[in-house]
């Protein structure tokens, strides 16, 4: 059978193993344990994991077969202008969390087939795109001030309005995201090490203008032990259902402490991977997660295309900035912020983003022997 001109077994050599093997296993784990917690998450919560796993694997195939530069090198603006105008009508017209159980405005709902998407997780695709374009533009003169500037304005444009939103914890992998890929283009130390001093001298000034009640959530956030029965309840409540779970779990369909935790689906899905698995099955999870970082790390130093470096890089970022976050918010280390655990969290729109990317980066993969070959000539 032909696909796109070639054979389907040849297309499949496109496909990375070890990249596809840790999202099969994530997904397989994300899978069976909100079937194992169906009654508490509800029948549709499972169906629609499933489908958009399915979907996700479909649209890597696609993506992966696809040559990035075409689309990147003819159509970065559009892609620009469109993940602007997205995020603008989500702001305005995106849900504010009414029985979607967060009081963020970065949901936005479909009419017809009455379907909510987080537009900011599809953004992350055509950011990824657009801002390795504009470095590659740039690189030559990447610690040039006009530069940065011209940087700083199309990041902050996509940052700006997902914190209008509200949603803190995106605004943070994309912030994460934005700093790994410059770096990865070689931004000099020197601009790092003047951001994160102009953090530290601003933060005493920053602190006072936050009410009482905001300052209290991030205090609580570190210490939840402070405020065991309000802020620090969820975090306190995640980490005794791993805690629970002890090494081998406590099984696939049986009932435990994730069945009282707020948003266990979802913010604190690994938490209920360790109550239903144990330690064992949580390790596990971390070590997939680490592997396909360092695939994709991998794959981005190795890449000769310099866009193609930046886009792996990106994703990597993104993958071990939501792992790092969902992590210690679940171990009640920092405070809790909205953001999900990479092909384990239930929810179309961030398992569909995620396939996409890492289509992308298959795409990288897939067509680093056309550059080579060109090279060669």
């Amino acid at each position: 059978m032909k696909v796109f001109g070639m054979s389907f077994k040849e297309r499949l050599k496109h496909i990375d193993p070890i990249l596809f093997i840790c999202m099969a296993f994530l997904s397989f784990v994300s899978v069976m344990t909100i079937f194992g917690a169906a009654e508490n998450f509800g029948r549709s919560k499972l169906i629609m994991q499933i489908a958009m796993t399915l979907a996700g694997m479909v649209a890597l195939f696609i993506v992966s077969n696809v040559d990035y530069r075409f689309f990147i090198d003819r159509f970065s603006l559009i892609m620009l202008l469109v993940s602007a105008i997205l995020l603008t009508v989500t702001l305005i017209f995106g849900s504010t969390g009414e029985n979607m159980e967060t009081a963020n405005r970065s949901w936005l709902r479909i009419p017809l087939v009455n379907i909510a998407i987080q537009p900011s997780e599809f953004v992350k695709i055509t950011f990824v795109c657009t801002f390795a374009k504009h470095i590659e533009q740039v690189k030559e003169k990447i610690n040039h001030p006009k530069s940065l500037l011209g940087l700083a304005l199309h990041a902050g444009l996509i940052v700006g309005l997902i914190l209008l939103s509200g949603d803190l914890g995106v605004s943070l992998v994309y912030v994460g995201m934005i700093a790994f890929m410059l770096y990865f283009a070689g931004l000099s130390g020197w601009y790092f090490l003047g951001v994160a001093s102009l953090c530290v001298v601003s933060f005493p000034f920053l602190w006072e203008l936050l009410r009482t009640d905001q300052q209290n959530r991030i205090i609580y956030g570190f210490q939840p032990e402070l405020d065991p029965e309000g802020v620090g309840m969820q975090a306190l409540m995640s980490r005794d259902a791993i805690a629970s779970g002890g090494f081998f779990g406590r099984g696939l369909m049986s009932g435990g402490i994730y069945e009282e935790l707020p948003a266990s689906h979802t913010d604190f899905i690994f938490s209920t991977i360790c109550e239903k698995f144990g330690f064992l099955g949580g390790a596990l999870v971390v070590l997939a997660l680490c592997v396909m970082v360092v695939r994709l790390l991998w794959i981005a130093v190795t890449s000769r295309d310099f866009v193609g470096r930046l886009i792996c890089g990106g994703i990597a970022a993104i993958i071990i900035l939501q792992t790092v976050e969902n992590l210690w918010m679940c171990l009640a280390v920092v405070p809790v912020v909205g953001i999900t655990l990479p092909f384990l969290s239930a929810g179309g729109s961030s398992v569909f983003a995620l396939y996409f990317l890492m289509g992308l980066a298959h795409s990288v993969y897939a067509h680093e022997k056309k550059f080579f070959f060109r090279r060669e000539r």
